[in-house]
């Protein structure tokens, strides 16, 4: 019985959750390296802070900045993470979820 628990809680999984682990694991989204996200454990300073990105993007904005933000600033250190195909398609919106809720 306790299995069949923990299987359903593991199925019921939010995107904001899976896009949270994504922006905070150091070998995939890596987001923490440059910016600082509440939450998140040894923040870079390079980035912006953020906070309050549901109010000052909306989420195709958010979707384009993650997936090459050289298409809008080609000056940016920040990596084109859905060009060179570092996250997917699925990953990015799972991260777009997350920091709408920030």
């Amino acid at each position: 019985m306790g299995l069949v628990l923990v299987a359903a809680a593991a199925q019921a999984q939010s995107p904001v959750s899976d896009g949270q682990k994504l922006a905070f694991d150091r070998g995939k989204g890596n987001c923490l390296t440059c910016h600082v996200i509440k939450g998140g454990d040894l923040p870079g300073s390079i980035g912006p802070r953020l906070e309050n990105l549901k109010q000052r993007y909306g989420r195709d904005e958010l979707v384009a900045i993650l997936n090459d933000e050289t298409q809008r600033n080609p000056q940016t250190v920040m990596p084109p993470f859905g060009r060179n195909r570092i996250l997917t398609p699925q990953e990015i919106d799972a991260i777009v979820d997350f920091l709408q809720t920030l």
